[in-house]
């Protein structure tokens, strides 16, 4: 990224989420048959500490699993179709459960897309809602966020990156241009 700037920091992101984990109880009355489901990689550990977050708002643990949905995107040149049974998806039983999805950035929806092919192939769920950190707009899709940390309409030639202290070693979200390429 050429120029660049912070739009969130570290208590900004703990402030979104934690927000987030009260939208998701007040929204499902509690978090009975709810699974937590976070897309490689960020996801999941925004799923985790969410869902840290209700333990302690509701005294239950929920379960949390990991997706990768690399095999299951569209968009992907070359890539190959036999691989969709290998998918990234832990034994967690999605059937009948109100399964909530975790992503750091929702952009052109395709991401989200092949997330639901992959959680609909593996059971039916009763429900899926989609929580994300940052929504930058967008979309190529007809998919939208139930649970957003932050709405941050973007330019085509802006990129946003999270970064989350798990993976990065410290939590941000960075706003930048990209050269005016797409």
């Amino acid at each position: 990224m050429s120029k660049s700037h912070v739009i969130m920091d570290d208590a900004a992101i703990r402030r979104a989420l934690t927000r987030i984990a009260h939208e998701i109880v007040e929204r499902n009355k509690g978090i009975k048959d709810c699974i937590f489901i976070g897309i490689r990689t960020r996801g999941i550990y925004l799923a985790q500490r969410i869902a840290e977050k209700v333990s302690q708002i509701e005294g239950i643990e929920v379960p949390v699993g990991e997706l990768d949905v690399t095999s299951f995107r569209d968009d992907i040149a070359g890539k190959d179709q036999s691989g969709k049974e290998k998918n990234g998806f832990n034994d967690l039983n999605v059937h009948e459960k109100k399964v909530i999805l975790f992503d750091d950035v929702l952009y052109t929806g395709r991401t989200v897309r092949a997330a639901m092919d992959a959680l609909v192939s593996k059971g039916r769920p009763q429900m899926i809602q989609l929580a994300v950190l940052i929504d930058r707009g967008h979309r190529e899709l007809p998919i939208r966020a139930d649970y957003v940390g932050k709405n941050v309409p973007t330019s085509k030639y802006e990129e946003i990156e999270v970064t989350l202290e798990e993976i990065d070693d410290a939590d941000q979200v960075v706003i930048g241009t990209n050269g005016g390429q797409e």
